[in-house]
């Protein structure tokens, strides 16, 4: 009967599937308006941020916090996202199928550019769903996480297609990756960034300590919001860069 307790293994990972499953679905329907990808992706990864430390959490109340919080610019950053897109696969065809002879060199520019937009975006929405910024200095700092934490930046852009890798090779498993084609991903990406926001957050929080007590006498307590705040980050971030191949 041990087996079937709350605090079991077993309960706590078929818990931890509820979860994701749920997480999944949310993300589906919030993505199908088209342009709010950007904030449910967002929240998509607050969430599995919350999972991946076996934070307390209510997914769909938690879920939606994320996504009203970040809503604005979650669909800034989208916007711009597939403007981007748009314009690196624009210039592919043309070097691709155009008369003119671009040479070699412009294609290597183009291909270092297209890894180093893939590296940003990889990152930028885990950045928004955690750090509080402008949408600018969001991407900036998603741009120098995605370099710093360069095996893992590629290690998570190979999970975000292996769902759909999986749907073309298999498509009677279609069912699995609807249920779970965005959580389970961005869980495994959270397990790999999950130390390294950490030390960021404890950073920001050492900083931050001393000012907000002395300013905190008398002032009513605002509505919680887990996301850091700090203009600073990307100083924070060249000032300790983590080693290659850190965990």
């Amino acid at each position: 009967m041990k087996l079937f307790n709350l605090d079991s293994p077993l309960m706590q990972f078929l818990n931890k599937v509820a979860d994701l499953m749920w997480l999944n679905v949310l993300t589906l329907i919030c993505c199908i308006p088209i342009v709010t990808v950007g904030p449910a992706l967002t929240a998509l990864h607050y969430m599995a941020l919350k999972i991946a430390r076996d934070e307390e959490c209510y997914i769909a109340r938690d879920y939606f916090k994320s996504f009203k919080l970040n809503l604005r610019q979650g669909i800034v950053i989208w916007l711009i996202e597939l403007v981007v897109i748009i314009l690196l696969v624009g210039d592919f065809l043309i070097l691709r199928f155009s008369t003119i002879s671009f040479g070699q060199p412009m294609k290597i520019v183009l291909a270092v550019v297209a890894v180093l937009v893939l590296f940003t975006f990889t990152f930028v929405y885990p950045v928004l769903a955690k750090f509080d910024n402008t949408v600018m200095r969001t991407i900036k700092n998603a741009f120098f996480i995605g370099i710093l934490q360069f095996p893992k930046t590629i290690l998570m852009m190979i999970l975000s297609v292996v769902p759909a890798a999986l749907f073309v090779l298999a498509p009677q498993i279609m069912p699995i990756v609807f249920l779970f084609g965005f959580s389970v991903p961005a869980w495994a990406d959270a397990k790999l960034y999950n130390k390294f926001f950490q030390k960021l957050e404890d950073q920001m929080n050492g900083v931050d300590q001393a000012d907000g007590e002395a300013g905190a006498e008398g002032l009513e307590e605002p509505e919680e919001d887990e996301r850091i705040f700090k203009d600073e980050l990307d100083e924070s971030i060249q000032e300790e860069p983590p080693r290659i191949g850190e965990s």
